[in-house]
This record gives structure tokens, sequence and C-alpha cells, in this order.
């Protein structure tokens, strides 16, 4: 078996699966029919429609995955071919994944960022054919010298080969002799045929017939953030903002925001989200909870980009300056942080380009512009974008604006409603972007249908939003999981919010405090980027009427929250979400999003999945195994069986193991039915450690 060496961990993958590269210029391959000798159907990593390339990023696990057969029994053998993007060659065999269904895999983590190039390739397996008859016929005593004979054949035409080690045809003459030995018996000839070392030397080197080459297939490895990062969300202006006595309140500042960004940091975030950070419209300005008495000190909605202080390249004034901004930036970095800039293609009626470019809207037969509307919402604050008037100057106009931002130290930018745009002008955009600045990460804000949120992932979109928030019992959270990590993980990256300042659901607004642990714990093991809104900490779960939106929401005028006062009366999350960020970092299994499996529970709400993570593909050489166990009824205690397939991190079913709550402490030895208790109240999941076996 080839393992990873120090050696190996210098190249750009990782893979317990790697041999030798073999040239296959040689090969004579049949392309007169469709059907090719040793037949290569569906692919895998593909994206399943539009001529889109699937996506990985650095050091995450790929699951290669080809169909392969041929008729009657004789054996094959099906390996990937790989080549980086800095010229590195690898072969590594894929293993049949289920007897009799003819699909192949092989996992590789691929670490280099660029464009991967892979093939499939398929083959007769002369040894394997033979080892496996061999095996059956001399154990029976049927044409054994036959078998011997054929064997002793298939030795010398590998040693014949270029490329074979000295002391492995050496063994292999010696192999050769001793089958056409007649002093050697059919047992001791058996033994040949099942010697693990030989059977070593032709999984690495195999002696193929019909070889056949599949098509040359691409693969986009983006940076590690674009698939892995807790997220944290906040409003500057609130970070700061101090009301007087007269009841006017005094914007934060980046400066003074820039005081909250190490407790960010402290609690293991690793990306900090500000929404829009540009003057707000004065027209139609929204007051508290959208309503449409805007006082005069009441801020507006942030997502109402413009005003006569500038547009979408522009500071608000009272956050302070441009220079300010790359101050804030810079202050992010150095705490381990980067800022995430919102990217809201729409404008206030005040906006610059209203008055520039009044072709860039929908105007309505009675002569005024088209307003936003999700109904029954109602947005007369925003005009939104016709980008079917003047398009290439619209294309132009957002070009330099995201420039500007790189310019300015941002490197990822969440984008508002991109399903409300054309699909061609985002693949355009990301493409045209990331040719120059291939580190920019683009998170799509798309809570649409399942079409449209796919599509724009598969058109470049580094990251989305799901539908995570509103998928809460064990059974809706089984289905969606197993979904995001073996259906679409080829192109969708899934960013698992808890809540933003306008998705409050009824499981947090009736869940209490163990619905905020619950979903937390979810989000932040179930894949590998997740996100919260400031205020989840504080556990605000209190809604407008009638609606999923928090009640006084941020949206629309300024917070004042006592962070340090919570922590210290006990009374903030933040000190659970520090742990789950901590256990994030520490254990790579977690850091992975295909690596999903979901087990089993005799209660309707014990939601039981795995994370496991082979040594081979372990950026430590050390295998990682996470075993979560929630509660998903905030309400209730739970009691019952849990049932593991524990085959899956190389345990086999009855063997002991231990494991290790890495939360509380507690230390167990399970095996592959455990009986468990989640008191939804005081201890709602556990989040297990698997030890090495015993």
């Amino acid at each position: 078996m080839v393992t990873t060496t120090r050696a190996s961990r210098s190249r750009p993958w990782r893979s317990a699966s790697a041999l030798p590269v073999r040239d296959t210029r040689a090969w004579q391959t049949e392309r007169d029919t469709a059907a090719r000798r040793v037949p290569l159907a569906q692919p895998s990593p593909a994206v399943p429609w539009g001529d889109y390339r699937p996506k990985a990023f650095a050091g995450e696990v790929v699951p290669f995955r080809v169909t392969s057969f041929r008729e009657g029994h004789d054996r094959i053998g099906v390996h990937v071919r790989l080549h980086s993007p800095s010229g590195d060659e690898s072969l590594h065999r894929l293993r049949p994944l289920q007897d009799g269904f003819d699909r192949w895999q092989a996992d590789i983590a691929l670490l280099e960022q660029g464009v991967w190039r892979f093939r499939f390739e398929s083959f007769g397996d002369d040894f394997a054919t033979w080892e496996h008859a061999a095996s059956l016929k001399i154990a029976a005593g049927v044409d054994a010298a036959v078998m011997r004979e054929m064997g002793a054949l298939l030795f010398d035409r590998a040693r014949a080969e270029k490329g074979r080690p000295a002391a492995e045809r050496k063994t292999l003459a010696g192999a050769a002799a001793s089958l056409r030995d007649p002093a050697v018996g059919d047992a001791a000839a058996l033994l040949i045929v099942e010697d693990p070392t030989i059977a070593e030397f032709f999984r690495q080197r195999p002696l193929m017939s019909l070889a056949t080459l599949g098509d040359d297939l691409e693969l986009l490895v983006e940076r590690e953030r674009a698939g892995v990062g807790a997220w944290y969300e906040f409003f500057p202006r609130s970070e700061g903002a101090r009301r007087a006595k007269d009841g006017t309140v005094k914007s934060g500042t980046f400066r003074t925001a820039a005081k909250r960004v190490p407790a960010v940091a402290e609690m293991g975030f690793e990306v900090l989200y500000l929404p829009p950070i540009h003057p707000i419209g004065t027209l139609n300005r929204k007051g508290p909870n959208n309503t449409l008495d805007a006082g005069p000190g009441d801020p507006g909605s942030p997502w109402a980009i413009g005003s006569a202080a500038g547009g979408h390249d522009t500071v608000h004034p009272d956050l302070g300056s441009l220079a300010d901004f790359r101050s804030f930036v810079r202050t992010a970095r150095s705490a381990g942080v980067e800022v995430a800039l919102d990217l809201a293609l729409q404008a206030a009626p005040d906006h610059p380009w209203v008055a520039e470019h009044p072709e860039w809207f929908t105007t309505l037969p009675d002569g005024s512009i088209a307003y936003a509307e999700n109904p029954p919402k109602k947005y007369q604050d925003i005009y939104p974008v016709n980008f079917d008037n003047d398009p290439a100057g619209i294309r132009a106009e957002v070009l330099r604006v995201v420039r500007h931002w790189i310019a300015q130290g941002v490197r990822i930018f969440r984008v508002d409603n991109p399903h409300t745009k054309p699909l061609q002008f985002w693949e355009w955009l990301i493409s045209t972007v990331t040719a120059d600045e291939p580190d920019v990460v683009f998170l799509a804000e798309a809570f649409t249908r399942p079409a449209p949120l796919q599509s724009l992932a598969a058109a470049g979109f580094q990251q989305s939003y799901t539908y995570f928030t509103w998928r809460n019992t064990k059974a809706e959270l089984e289905e969606f999981l197993s979904g995001l990590a073996h259906e679409t993980d080829a192109f969708v990256r899934p960013n698992l919010f808890v809540n933003t300042p306008d998705i409050l659901t009824e499981y947090l607004q009736f869940g209490g405090r163990p619905a905020y642990r619950i979903r937390a714990a979810i989000a932040a093991t179930a894949a590998p980027t997740y996100g919260v809104y400031a205020g989840y900490e504080l556990y605000e779960n209190v809604a407008r009427p009638g609606s999923e939106e928090n009640i006084d929401n941020e949206k629309y005028e300024y917070k004042f929250r006592d962070w340090a006062g919570a922590v210290e009366r006990g009374d903030s999350l933040a000190p659970f979400l520090t742990r789950l960020n901590e256990i994030r970092r520490a254990h790579p299994a977690l850091r992975q999003l295909r690596n999903l499996s979901i087990h089993w529970s005799d209660d309707d709400a014990i939601l039981v999945y795995a994370k496991h993570l082979d040594a081979a593909l372990s950026p430590d050489g050390r295998s990682d195994t996470v075993i979560v166990v929630v509660n998903t009824d905030p309400h209730s205690v739970r009691q019952t069986m849990v049932h593991l397939d524990t085959r899956v991190w190389g345990v086999e079913p009855g063997e002991p193991y231990d494991v290790e709550d890495l939360i509380t402490g507690a230390r167990w030895t399970w095996a592959d039915h455990n009986y468990v208790m989640l008191d939804a109240f005081t201890e709602p999941v556990h989040i297990l450690h698997v030890k090495e076996p015993r």
C-alpha cells in the first residue's frame, strides 16, 4: 500500500492511491465507435449542466469517480491521471465502490490553486484476472498446471517491462521458476498466487490490455478561504455608536468598529462581513422596522445605496474616510481576520447613477422609476438596475467598482440578491475579476429556487447561502446535508449562516436558548463554512410581529449591545461559539465538505452524522474522525440508541473504541450501538472525537 511520505507531501496533492507515473503515448485505443473497449462513463467531479468546470478549494479531498466495466468475468482496473497547474503529473488507482455496480473512486487532496487537468483510464487487469482464476482453480485442483504456466508467463512479461525495479524483477523471476518447477506442489504455488508482495507489484504497475483513455477534463481549485471559514457579520455604524441625552445618536465609525475586531478574532472567526458601507439615500429613506416615516436621526437601510455624497465607490461620511476603511482592513488582517464587503447592485433614488444613467433603470408608463419589491415586502428606497438597458455600460461600471474595492484590500464580496440579475452577467464578472485576481471570493446571497441557486454556483460563485435556516428537523437535515455533501458538492459550496438581520426563523424565535446552541453546533460541524450575524451570541430572538425579521431591525437603526457585560454575566453564547471554532481549527475532518456520512438513531429528533479524514489525506498525516449527535428538538430531553457504521473510520462492527466529547471533555468507550441522552436545556449536542482504535 502506498502511504504518504514526507517527500510526497511536498507535491501538490495527497493520496493513498498514488502510483508510479507511466506513459500512455504507446497505448493503442479504439476510437471508431462511441463505446470504447473498456467503457468509461459518468465522470465526476462534474457540473450537471452548462459548460462549467467543477471546482474544489486548496486542501479539499476530492472524490474522483467514474463508471467502468467490461464484458465477461475478466477483471479491470481504473486510473485517474492528474496534471497540476504547475505541471506535476500523477497517477492514482481507483477502487471499486460497491461490488456489482461498476462505480470506481479515488480520494485525492488537491493542494495547489489553479486549473487542474484530469483523465480517467481503464484497462483489462491481466494479473488480477489470473490471480482470481488461479486462486480458485489451483485450490480446487482444476487446471492447476495451466494456471501455473499462465502465471509464469505473466511474470515473464512483467520482468520485460522497462521501469520495473531490479529487486522486483528478481522476485518475479523466482516466482515464475517456482510455478514451473514440478517439485513445487500446488499448495506452495497457491502461496505465490496469494503473495501480497507480488500483488502490490502489480497494483503499482499493472499488466494492462485493452487500454482505454477517457476525455481530458478540468477542475478549478481555488484558495482555501473559498471553501473554509467562520464568518461574523456586524454593522460598523453600531459598533461605537452613542446615544446623547437628547436622544440623538452619533454613528459608530471604522475607528470605533476596529475596537470590536479583537473580540471577533478571539471568538475564532476568520471573515468579518460588513453590510454596505456607502452613502445612504435620503429620498424615501426607511425608518425603524421598515416604516416609511423616517425621522431626521434615522440612518436608513445601508442597502439603499447612494446620495449626493456618492455611490458604490464611496464610504458613508459618518463612518469616516476611505483611508479609515483601509486602516480598518489592516487592523482586521493583523488580527487574522479578512474583511468581506457587501456588493449590492441597486441604487437609492438619489444615487448619482439615477441622474447620470437613467437608462440603467426601469421607467414605468407614468414616468416614474420602478422600485424594488419582493412581495409582500416593498423597498421604496431602492431602485433595481435593469441589466437589459446598456449592458456594456453597466458591466464596465460594476467592474470598475469591484476593482476599486480590491485596491482597498478587499478580497471577499458578499453579493446581495444575485438571482435577480442575469446569470450571464455574473459569469462574465467573476471570470473577468478572477482572471486577474484569483484570490477573490464571491458569496451568493441567493435564497431562491434550487435551479437559480445552483446555476449561480456553477457559473462562478465560490460560495452560496443555502436553505439551512429553514431545515430544522432531523429528517430535513439528513436530506439537506447529504445533498450538499454528495449531490452538488462539485460546484456548490454552502455557507451555513445561522441567521441574518432579516432572517429570524420560527425555530430561533420559539426554541429559546437551546435552539441557538443547536443551530450553531450543526452549522459549525456539518460544513466547512458557516456564519453568524452579530447579536446571535446574545440570543436576540424577538421578531417583528408576523415576520421572520428581528424587531427593531438593525437594517434601519443603530443597535446598542453590551458585549462584555453579557459575557461577564454568563449571558452570552460567545464562549460556546469560541469553542466551536477551536474545534474546527483542531480537526481537519471538519474543514471538508464531501466527507459527511449520515448515521442513525431510534429517535426522530436525534440527528447523527460523522466527518472522517484518512491519515494519507490529512495535513498532519493523522486520521481524524468527529461524530456529531444532536437533539434537534430544543424543547425536550431525549434518550435513545444511536447506530454507527464504524467501518467509515476503519473500525469493524462490534469493536470498541474511545471517544472524547470536545464540548464537555467527557470520555466514553463506544462501539457501533450506543446509548445517549441529550438534554436540550443543558447539553443538546455531543461532538465526539474518535481516539485511535484499541
